[in-house]
């Protein structure tokens, strides 16, 4: 089977934002931004899953939507998670360079489809 590159690359994303989750909760003791990127962070590859059974290529471009949002979501809170020291400069742009990264396999997805269609 074709390894589906959006497909690993947001589940390895996912994997990071669990873990920097856990980090944030037992190392700095905070609990609600941590909460935020990790809803939005494992979003994304959750959505994109969704959208590998969409019911039609109408679902599927639906399902890809919402996981660039979400993605987008997880670099606004990787951001406020830098800019407030709770994750240093390195860690933090190496999980903004993911996100990002997934944002753009996402948008070239849609961008096709919709230019497909038209």
């Amino acid at each position: 089977m074709k390894e589906n590159i959006i497909q690993q690359k947001s589940f390895d994303f996912a994997i990071r934002v669990v873990n920097a989750f856990k980090y944030l909760q037992n190392e700095k003791k905070e609990f609600v931004l941590s909460k935020q990127l990790l809803r939005s962070g494992t979003s994304t590859g959750a959505n994109i899953e969704e959208s590998i059974g969409g019911a039609s290529e109408k679902d599927f471009l639906h399902k890809l939507t919402i996981a660039y949002k979400e993605a987008r979501e997880s670099i606004y809170w990787i951001k406020l998670l830098k800019a407030t020291e709770y994750f240093d400069d390195a860690t933090a742009d190496s999980l903004m360079n993911d996100a990002e990264e997934i944002c753009k396999i996402l948008g070239k997805i849609q961008i096709t489809i919709k230019n497909r269609n038209s």
